[in-house]
């Protein structure tokens, strides 16, 4: 089945690109499978941005952080990645529950590449890998239906200062969000939330 639908080939015809997007999905989309070069570059980044769309196709676009190698490969076909306490609202979370198709982008900005993985999501309470993410909530794990590059040409070159303090590590407390303490979030936080932990450390950002 064609990844373009009926406005893609609208496009491609007005702008006579249908050749060269068939060529394109033939040599690259039409791939399924993570090889060697995908995996190292997957389990380097440090970052991804994660699309859902709910049961009536209303999306939502995410980004998850993390030390380079919080996305493993577990095999040809399948990724995994932590799920990491957000905001409370699980919107993108809870559109992978009703739909399960998800679109990955991956983003080197230091080295300008880029890659897109598209696949079928599942949330997982129980698996080995859990034990390496401290805090993880639960595990995302996805089977990759394209996996494919994209042209790099417009991905702006930035260069890392500093991750997020708030990945949790094991050797040491993950600090807390300082919005989780005021007056209009405070009263309303999980039973177990780690901000009402005494001595809590609290970072703005």
């Amino acid at each position: 089945m064609s990844i373009y639908n009926e406005g893609s080939r609208r496009y491609q015809d007005r702008f006579d690109t249908r050749r060269l997007a068939d060529r394109l999905e033939e040599r690259f989309v039409e791939r399924r499978t993570i090889d060697d070069a995908d995996r190292a570059f997957i389990e380097g980044c440090d970052m991804l941005f994660i699309a859902t769309a709910d049961a009536h196709g209303r999306p939502q676009c995410s980004y998850k952080g993390g030390e380079p190698g919080f996305v493993r490969v577990l095999d040809e076909r399948t990724i995994a990645f932590p799920n990491y306490d957000g905001n409370g609202m699980f919107l993108t979370a809870g559109n992978a529950l009703v739909n399960r198709q998800v679109g990955l982008l991956f983003v080197d900005f230091e080295q300008r590449r880029r890659l897109r993985l598209n696949g079928v999501a599942e949330h997982v309470d129980e698996h080995p890998l859990l034990a390496a993410y401290p805090e993880a909530q639960f595990l995302w794990v996805i089977e990759a239906t394209e996996v494919f590059p994209n042209c790099p040409r417009y991905i702006h070159h930035y260069t890392l200062v500093e991750r997020s303090r708030f990945v949790p590590k094991s050797d040491c407390r993950t600090p807390v969000p300082g919005w989780k303490t005021r007056e209009w979030a405070s009263d309303v936080l999980a039973a177990d939330d780690p901000a009402a932990a005494p001595g809590a450390e609290i970072v703005e950002r």
